[in-house]
């Protein structure tokens, strides 16, 4: 019941965030300006697949309601799933370091992830729009996403983290799943 609640929470937040930009387009019905994307990597970090799943249907969901879905959307529901889940399995699966964004060195690591995953995305939604839209210039396409889905995470998201982790107590989605075992 309670991960029902997250995730319907993690829903809110995301259209919270989605809905008032939709309208700040940089190429008409395939791109615009998405702040929303400073979520990525607080979903990932913190709520685990389902939090990337929230993030890849959220952003399916505001293509369809804003009248901008197209077949390149499938490519996008892979890469918001792809982006976050990138963030949540390198914090989670291969970093051997507790999680922490208090030194330099921390959030050096936090910037070069974050910049991989953001050019993941790009390299999953860039082709199928230029193969589907050869009248998109798939470089302008790939240098928004890129820059939506780094600079947001960098100049928004990770002061949230910082304050989720460092203030609220949030920990990661492994400390939460190991907690939960421990208990049983």
């Amino acid at each position: 019941m309670k991960r029902k609640k997250t995730v319907i929470m993690l829903i809110i937040i995301y259209l919270i965030l989605a809905f008032p930009f939709k309208a700040l387009e940089i190429i008409p019905g395939f791109t615009d300006v998405r702040p929303v994307n400073m979520l990525v990597p607080v979903f990932g970090i913190f709520f685990g697949i389902p939090g990337c799943l929230v993030f890849a249907f959220g952003n399916l969901f505001m293509d369809f309601v804003s009248d901008s879905i197209r077949w390149s959307s499938i490519a996008g529901l892979i890469a918001n799933f792809v982006g976050p889940y990138f963030i949540y399995k390198y914090y989670n699966k291969i970093s051997k370091k507790p999680f922490s964004l208090r030194k330099g060195r921390e959030i050096l690591t936090f910037l070069v992830i974050s910049f991989i995953a953001a050019v993941l995305e790009a390299a999953i939604i860039t082709p199928s729009v230029a193969i589907i839209y050869p009248e998109v210039d798939a470089k302008l396409f790939a240098l928004t996403v890129v820059a939506n889905t780094f600079i947001f995470p960098v100049l928004f998201g990770m002061p949230i983290i910082m304050l989720m982790h460092n203030e609220l107590g949030f920990k990661i989605f492994k400390d939460r799943e190991k907690d939960k075992q421990e208990v049983s």
